[in-house]
């Protein structure tokens, strides 16, 4: 009994600086009442609340559970005076400490900078976060220190930025709070990267960010983790090194390959992801189709073109002009108007042509034109009738009176000669029968030689026989012979 006397008569004693929990039992306009133990209430200013978030009026009420700072243990009018702003330090500083011992990860905004680092607002507690433990400093910005202008000017272009960060020294005693942005990078990366490893499934479709670039390869992170992306696997097309087709920072669709926990590796492929652009080349080119090429590989055999993303053709040696060497000619680079020979989406394959460029062209021109030619006639025969016939026949009959008239002309030059055959025989005659003889059997044999000569060019029916004008010529020339032979004899007889 005397012990519960002395408890009562002796409430709780509390001193300046003490933090306790309180339970609000009355809200008025300029000030609340709590109750923290003692003989009577505290007071709390609400001139000291903040205008919203917690502790402010609007979110308090009564029988709430609040953490109060004791300014004055008691006034002449016996009631203690509290602080809830000041409460809320503690309160922070007590929440600070848990998540240290507890290794988490926290969020601050950036408030200010100087050339040691950030200065960070962890909710109402000043924290610092030094220049080497700044994620996006690279070493060099940081052994030249916050004297740079170029590091300083980095500094000041993350201010009022939010920053993922881990405590890494506390003190309370002396109000100090470190932390650490690249240690909170590290440590979120590797949880994420179990997470992942968990949650990935080959075949999926995932949106990453290109991290890294390497001569095999691309990293790409998926938001935690990062996984490669094969040179192989960069694009349909062929890729001599992955910053021809990526850069850093560049967002991109990847289809995962394949996860492997036990190594914590994930493979990815960015031609996966899009669409197969062989699936639909006959929808877009046709063979004949000309085209614009770029070259991108020179080879023994010839060049290879590509005609878009994906797409590549080969121009073989028999399809460049002649002459041409595809190594002193052509190079990587070079654009070049291609017509497509051939297309085997099966084999992924594409026939190019460079030679038929032009060629196909005034080809295709010379048989219109022919084609033209042919239909005008066509049309003139048909529509002209027997009339047309006899226009044909005319045009036929008169190449062959051109052709007669020929052979007629050739018939009268060689009679004159004959004629002046006859005259040199007499003068022939006066040398002697032996002369004579000679010259009977020069001109029989001239006259057997010159028989040939003149059917030869005497047209042939249409049924394969000689004309009737064939015939007289062949009258004409056995009646020369008879004269011939006639004339010998009386000049022999004589």
């Amino acid at each position: 009994m005397e012990a519960l006397l002395a408890s009562t008569n002796n409430p709780t004693s509390l001193k300046r600086g003490d933090v306790v929990e309180g339970e609000i039992v009355r809200i008025d306009q300029d000030e609340i009442l709590v109750d923290i133990g003692l003989k009577s209430e505290g007071v709390l200013s609400t001139k000291e609340l903040p205008a919203s978030g917690y502790g402010s009026l609007s979110e308090l009420k009564v029988h709430d559970k609040v953490l109060v700072y004791v300014v004055q243990p008691e006034t002449p009018d016996g009631h203690a005076v509290l602080s809830l702003r000041k409460a809320n330090a503690e309160r922070q500083w007590r929440l600070v400490e848990e998540q240290y011992r507890n290794n988490e990860l926290i969020r601050a905004r950036v408030i200010d900078y100087n050339k040691g680092g950030l200065i960070v607002d962890v909710n109402g507690i000043r924290g610092f976060v030094p220049i080497s433990q700044i994620q996006s400093l690279k070493r060099e910005e940081v052994a030249a220190g916050g004297e740079s202008q170029e590091t300083a000017a980095k500094l000041a272009s993350m201010k009022d930025k939010e920053l993922q960060l881990k405590i890494i020294e506390i003190n309370r005693a002396r109000n100090r709070l470190i932390l650490s942005e690249r240690q909170a990078v590290q440590e979120w990366r590797q949880r994420r990267r179990e997470e992942l490893l968990d949650e990935l499934k080959p075949g999926e479709i995932r949106k990453g960010v290109v991290s890294n670039l390497a001569n095999f390869g691309a990293f790409v992170d998926l938001g935690g983790a990062d996984g490669l992306v094969h040179i192989s696997q960069l694009a349909w097309s062929r890729v001599n090194h992955p910053s021809e087709v990526l850069h850093v920072g560049q967002e991109v669709e990847v289809q995962v390959l394949s996860v492997d926990k036990e190594k914590k590796k994930i493979a990815l492929s960015i031609k996966k992801a899009e669409v197969d652009p062989w699936t639909t080349v006959e929808q877009r080119y046709s063979p004949g189709q000309l085209v614009t090429g770029t070259i991108t590989k020179i080879a023994p055999f010839g060049a290879f073109a590509r005609i878009e993303d994906g797409i590549e053709g080969l121009i073989h040696l028999s399809e460049l002009p002649p002459g041409m060497d595809p190594k002193t000619s052509l190079h990587e680079g070079q654009q070049l108007q291609l017509r497509i020979l051939r297309i085997d989406p099966e084999r992924r394959r594409l026939g190019l042509s460079l030679r038929q460029v032009e060629e196909p062209d005034s080809a295709k021109a010379q048989s219109q034109a022919q084609g033209q030619g042919q239909g005008q006639s066509q049309a003139q025969g048909q529509g002209a009738g027997p009339t047309g016939a006899s226009s044909a026949e005319t045009t036929t009959r008169g190449a062959t009176d051109d052709k007669m008239k020929l052979s007629l002309e050739e018939t009268a030059r060689r009679q004159e000669s004959g004629q002046h055959q006859h005259e040199g025989r007499g003068e022939r005659r006066e040398r002697g029968d032996k002369g004579e003889r000679e010259g009977r059997a020069e001109r029989r044999e001239r006259a057997e030689k010159s028989e040939p000569s003149l059917l030869d060019h005497l047209p042939l029916g249409d049924d394969g026989e000689i004309t009737a004008m064939a015939e007289a010529f062949r009258a004409a020339a056995r009646q020369r012979n008879k004269n011939l032979t006639t004339e010998e004899t009386e000049g022999s007889g004589s």
